[in-house]
């Protein structure tokens, strides 16, 4: 009986480090666009991308079929959302200036993430956090918009003379 217990664990340990070894840079990755970290230096995204592969270890064997990728995403798109949204857990660290995504809020981060650089549906996005359609739309187009025509600063003053102190 001990031997099977051992045999089983072992072979899961093995099907994990192979999940890990081809979808570990992909999740940090994604964690690091939500964090708006630079690549370089991401405490946070790589606490998110340890929470998200502990759980995902930990109900390995209840998958049944299910990808473990997209279970992995999912915990690290929820767990991202209730600490950031909520508490400021995650997102509490200012974001790196040279992030492509640091002018975007988390949960615009968050929903640019799943729709454009993981590919989730409209529907499935919006199901995993809870919004309408709609509403995931809405952000994502907005989001967008703002990534590709960043506000401008104040114009600056034309026209106006300064006045000598007498």
């Amino acid at each position: 009986m001990r031997q099977r217990q051992a045999t089983q664990g072992a072979r899961r340990a093995r099907e994990f480090e192979a999940f890990v070894a081809g979808a570990g840079g992909r999740l940090l990755q994604a964690a690091t666009l939500l964090t708006a970290e630079a690549p370089d230096d991401n405490p946070r995204a790589r606490r998110l991308l340890t929470l998200s592969l502990a759980h995902t270890y930990a109900c390995w064997d209840r998958l049944r079929g299910e990808d473990p990728y997209d279970r992995a995403r999912q915990y690290l798109a929820l767990r991202f959302a209730h600490g950031g949204w909520r508490r400021g857990g995650l997102v509490r660290g200012r974001p790196h200036p040279a992030s492509p995504l640091a002018r975007l809020g988390p949960q615009e981060r968050l929903i640019l993430v799943l729709r454009l650089y993981e590919g989730v549906a409209e529907e499935q996005a919006a199901a995993l956090l809870g919004l309408p359609v709609e509403r995931v739309h809405t952000i994502c187009d907005r989001a967008t918009a703002h990534l590709l025509h960043p506000p401008r600063g104040p114009a600056p003053a034309v026209g106006r003379a300064k006045v000598a102190a007498s």
